[in-house]
């Protein structure tokens, strides 16, 4: 499967504590980067899921948020702990019964008294799996949006990559052509200038001319390099590294082409492609 590295995932889930959301961001970028925007309290989620990302992706830069929203009456809370309030009871009264002019004690000063409030923390542990959970699908939803974006890039590339040997046979066509024009026109030249020459000597200058304008050996590696695109794009996977280097050997070779080129025709040729392959090259910047 030809996965882009472009895509975007929501997801939005409840639970009886509170709802979350979780916000995934993928572009293209060289290697895996990813970036994480989390609560505080959920900090330490940071290196699972990583983990997660390092097992599920190969390229990309990942940007993901986490948002989360407690239930009211969810909060931290806090409950007087009776036990302990009883002993402090039970210590007044025998001060006050000691000490007749002893005053009552203050209700807040009570309550600042350590061990009388209990704080009922959160069950951190629930909304950190919860969290983990719902980030699980979000990335299956991310994923699955690389792979449409991936199947049209490689629709895309295949067409063009047709168009390139088709242009290339154009070429291959044409070069007995050319080389029979070029012919007839040495022979046009020197009879103009009224220069003989013998038979033998005008097939040495004939074969001199196709040796330089010989581009078969360029055109059997286009062929080769055109069907090893196709065999990588069929194979799918991380495939975005090679491509870029196979974008660069087609382009070497039309640049031969180019440099080759005896008429205006196969210079049009070459021309076309490089259009063609920088198409691709452009596109397969954005495969993983």
């Amino acid at each position: 499967m030809t996965r882009s590295m472009t895509a975007f995932a929501r997801q939005t889930a409840q639970f009886e504590w509170g709802s979350l959301s979780w916000e995934i961001r993928s572009v293209n970028h060289r290697y895996l980067e990813p970036h994480f925007r989390l609560p505080e309290a959920l900090r330490e989620l940071e290196f699972p899921l990583r983990e997660r990302l390092r097992k599920q992706l190969n390229r990309g830069k990942i940007e993901c948020g986490l948002r989360y929203q407690l239930n009211e009456g969810k909060e931290a809370s806090f409950e007087v702990n009776k036990q302990v309030c009883d002993q402090l009871q039970s210590a007044v009264k025998y001060v006050q019964s000691s000490f007749f002019d002893t005053a009552l004690p203050d209700p807040l000063g009570i309550l600042q008294w350590p061990g009388v409030l209990q704080q009922q923390e959160l069950d951190i542990k629930q909304i950190q799996a919860d969290s983990l959970a719902a980030f699980d699908e979000a990335l299956l939803d991310m994923i699955a949006g690389r792979e449409r974006e991936g199947n049209e890039l490689r629709t895309f590339i295949e067409q063009r990559l047709q168009s390139v040997s088709e242009e290339a046979g154009k070429v291959a066509k044409l070069m007995p052509t050319i080389l029979e024009r070029q012919r007839q026109r040495i022979i046009q030249r020197l009879e103009d200038a009224g220069v003989v020459l013998e038979p033998g000597r005008l097939e040495q200058e004939m074969v001199l001319i196709a040796q330089k304008s010989d581009v078969e050996e360029e055109l059997d590696r286009l062929q080769v390099h055109i069907a090893e695109v196709a065999r990588v794009l069929k194979d799918g996977g991380p495939i975005g590294r090679r491509l870029d280097f196979l974008m660069q050997e087609l382009n070497r070779e039309s640049n031969t082409l180019g440099s080759k080129s005896v008429n205006a025709g196969t210079t049009q040729i070459a021309v076309n492609l490089k259009v063609l392959i920088e198409q691709m090259r452009e596109q397969i910047q954005n495969i993983e």
